[in-house]
């Protein structure tokens, strides 16, 4: 039986996520992609998982380098997950160039301050699954704004999470 790719697609728009920036950094190139397929693998020790097109552009550049950054966007950050997804005709590193304060933690990659939070990994494996890799990530820094709520994706829409309540 083969699965109906539109009813899936349909399907998948059903699962809200936070909208994040998956940057990178090989030598002097910076690249990234933004996404919503982050989920967290373990907590001993400390790893993380992103789902990336290999066709993305930063693809080869997380391969080569071997590591990564997730940066969870606040909803200020609208603009720059529209350019990181191809949504402006920007390319490459000139994504980088005019939005956003571009700073570094431990391994390099670029990390966008005033993030909710960002996990800046190195590569500790790789699956290829379909028209993806599932690259994960040992976490070896963290950067926490508790001030800024995360900016989420779903429906084919972002939306604040300031509408949120916090469990009892």
């Amino acid at each position: 039986m083969n699965m109906d790719t539109g009813a899936f697609k349909k399907g998948m728009r059903h699962l809200a996520a936070s909208v994040c920036l998956i940057t990178t950094r090989h030598g002097a190139e910076r690249g990234g992609l933004t996404a919503t397929a982050v989920c967290s693998v373990s907590a001993e020790p400390p790893q993380l998982l992103v789902c990336v097109n290999r066709d993305a552009s930063a693809h080869p550049l997380i391969v080569a380098s071997r590591i990564f950054a997730v940066n969870v966007l606040a909803p200020c950050h609208r603009s720059i997950a529209e350019r990181f997804a191809g949504m402006d005709g920007v390319e490459g590193d000139a994504r980088f160039v005019d939005l956003g304060d571009w700073r570094t933690l431990q391994t390099g990659a670029p990390v966008l301050h005033g993030c909710p939070v960002t996990f800046d990994c190195k590569v500790v494996n790789t699956t290829v699954a379909g028209t993806h890799t599932i690259v994960i990530g040992e976490i070896l820094d963290v950067a926490l704004d508790a001030a800024n709520l995360p900016l989420l994706y779903a429906q084919g829409a972002f939306m604040g999470s300031e509408t949120l309540k916090a469990a009892p």
